[in-house]
């Protein structure tokens, strides 16, 4: 047989070879230089899932800020506008950035890599995020670590004491997302139950918009229900199998609710706000409890948590304590400024990830729709 001598051509064009062997080295430098890192890594951690922009600093597994910028533009259009949280992470993450490292008192050389949240969440808004990350991780030699934004939520409860123990559920509540996880350990959860359709803060803040309520509407809810009856009104359950949640039935039947009752009276929101806002609180906060009653039943845990925007809601909190006295659970509620989108819970699951090595490329992408696990 005759042997072939012709000269194998790369099916990489010069352009694209060149840059893949940029990346291999960095990669195999970042490997080397992890292998000399402490135990105790500081990492810059960067939020930028939907319209607060946000970075933190954490210096072996204790958070040293959390900066936080909100995005006022979106009041006046009563949501939040796409386009114009894109826009305004480009302008807010480098001052933000800059306060986080200033400060803690860190500079560019004492960190040990830096963090992002990959998703779930606005592409745009996710877009700003991991680019600012890659260009900076790049730029000074750091590893890169991608965060699920969800499950950054779970671990907000030990960035302070006490922690919960594995395993434990999580009820993790907020405008986008509705879901029960069993966590066995900081980088081991899964979903057991979740929401078909819209998520309980999206119904907070939708009911509260059919009520004339500037957004978001969630909170004012919730403060307008302390002084209400929360037995004066009823509304009719969502029927969901198992676990699972659907609220989209919920805002439909408050719409008609509304429109009925505006048709006796039309000043029928602004005389009954409050008995309206405890009532309706009340029934979505029970639906959430519910559930998480019959995932502890199933599952035998009685370590309850609760995560996210909507664990900042008092009449949950409450019902929750008053859930556990009667049931015996051990509950977990993080502080208000961890409920809500911030980068320190980003600082965090970044933590667990460094200690185990879990780095990633500069070939990362957002995912608008990361789920848990992936």
């Amino acid at each position: 047989m005759k042997k072939d001598n012709t000269k194998k051509t790369s099916v990489m064009n010069a352009p694209y070879r060149k840059n893949f062997l940029i990346q291999k080295k960095t990669r195999f430098l970042i490997t080397c230089k992890f292998m000399l890192q402490p135990l105790h890594p500081t990492i810059l951690a960067i939020e930028s899932s939907c319209d607060e922009t946000s970075a933190s600093v954490i210096r072996g597994g204790k958070v040293l800020n959390n900066v936080i910028a909100s995005q006022a533009v979106h009041h006046k259009h009563g949501g939040v506008v796409p386009e114009l949280a894109s826009r305004a992470h480009q302008q807010n993450i480098l001052r933000v950035v800059n306060e986080a490292m200033a400060s803690a008192g860190i500079k560019n050389s004492d960190l040990n890599a830096v963090a992002f949240t990959r998703g779930p969440g606005l592409l745009g808004s996710l877009l700003v995020g991991v680019s600012f990350a890659k260009g900076m991780a790049l730029a000074l030699g750091l590893p890169l670590i991608e965060i699920n934004h969800m499950e950054a939520h779970v671990l907000a409860h030990f960035i302070d004491e006490p922690h919960p123990s594995f395993p434990f559920l999580c009820l993790t509540v907020s405008g986008g997302h509705t879901q029960i996880l069993v966590v066995h350990d900081y980088l081991d959860m899964r979903v057991i139950g979740e929401t078909h359709d819209d998520a309980v803060g999206e119904a907070f803040d939708k009911a509260a918009k059919m009520m004339g309520l500037p957004y978001p509407g969630g909170p004012l809810i919730d403060q307008y229900a302390a002084a209400g009856n929360l037995k004066a009104f009823s509304f009719s359950p969502t029927v969901m199998p198992g676990l699972d949640f659907s609220f989209s039935g919920i805002k439909t039947a408050f719409l008609y609710f509304l429109r009925d009752r505006k048709k006796e009276n039309p000043d029928f929101v602004e005389q009954n706000l409050h008995d309206i806002c405890a009532s309706l609180q009340h029934h979505l906060v029970q639906m959430l409890l519910q559930k998480l009653t019959l995932a502890a039943r199933q599952t035998g845990i009685h370590q309850v948590a609760i995560a996210g925007g909507v664990a900042a809601n008092s009449g949950l909190r409450q019902a929750l304590q008053q859930t556990a006295v009667a049931r015996g659970w051990q509950i977990f509620v993080p502080e208000f400024q961890y409920c809500t989108d911030n980068a320190a819970m980003i600082g965090m699951a970044a933590h667990f990830k460094f200690l185990q090595a879990k780095f990633t490329g500069l070939d990362a992408a957002p995912v608008a729709n990361l789920v848990v696990g992936a």
